[in-house]
């Protein structure tokens, strides 16, 4: 699932993801006729036209095979914003089996698949921002620990890593004054550090938070964490990990 945000800003993470997992020896396929997982909408409180568009995905990845997302809030949409708006609809239980089957890509990697290292190499101090989807699941452990085992890269730790970016999607529309307050405490905790990059498994908080450095005049180099894999694979690191998992 290549996710809206990738179609529109983010198309080096959805690339990404497909040569990670290509390079795992997996085979992908992006289905042409997807849209949105329709998480705008349940936000916004238009879970009619939200369930529409959800029906939409769930026919395009119809079948039995893992939905992977570079993206923990569309995952989140998939096996929890979703069952809560299809409660009283006859076709829940289908829409329970596809959340069930979908995976933010870090999650996936590590627990899905038992991943525990990624050899490679990247000299460097990386931040790693854990957005509110990913709470409760398993994508910042993933996240922190397989980019930990990169050699040379070190993960800074900043203050109140709990807060919330502030976009919330449709809040950052409804509520701007406290949207960018909220991201420019963030953006201040983690320039604090002097991070190389900052990381995320949301490209949602990253195109938020960069946006209100780079309009403040400060620099803050940020990228999906999944570009991080990529970046530092080779065949001698894949090599490795397929002979030990």
């Amino acid at each position: 699932m290549a996710t809206c945000l990738c179609d529109a800003f983010f198309d080096e993470a959805a690339k990404a993801s497909v040569e990670v997992l290509e390079g795992l020896g997996i085979e992908v396929v992006i289905p042409q006729a997807q849209t949105c997982c329709g998480q705008p909408a349940f936000n916004g409180g238009d879970w009619k036209s939200s369930r529409a568009v959800v029906r939409h995905t769930l026919e395009v990845f119809a079948g039995d095979d893992p939905i992977i997302v570079p993206s923990g809030s569309c995952g989140a949409m998939m096996f929890h914003g979703a069952p809560l708006e299809f409660e009283k609809e006859k076709d829940l239980d289908l829409v329970k089996q596809t959340g069930a089957r979908t995976w933010e890509i870090f999650d996936f990697l590590y627990r899905g698949l038992g991943i525990r290292e990624w050899t490679g190499s990247w000299k460097g101090k990386i931040a790693v921002h854990s957005s509110c989807h990913t709470r409760g699941t398993g994508t910042p452990e993933a996240i922190r620990s397989l980019l930990g085992t990169i050699e040379g890269l070190e993960l800074v730790d900043f203050a109140e890593p709990e807060q919330c970016c502030g976009f919330g999607g449709t809040f950052s529309v409804a509520f701007p004054n406290i949207s960018r307050n909220m991201g420019t405490l963030k953006i201040g905790n983690v320039l604090e550090t002097q991070p190389d990059l900052l990381v995320s498994g949301d490209m949602s908080c990253l195109m938020h938070l960069k946006g209100l450095a780079e309009k403040s005049g400060r620099s803050l180099p940020a990228k999906h964490a999944i570009e991080l894999l990529r970046d530092t694979m080779n065949e001698s690191s894949l090599s490795y990990v397929l002979a030990n998992h």
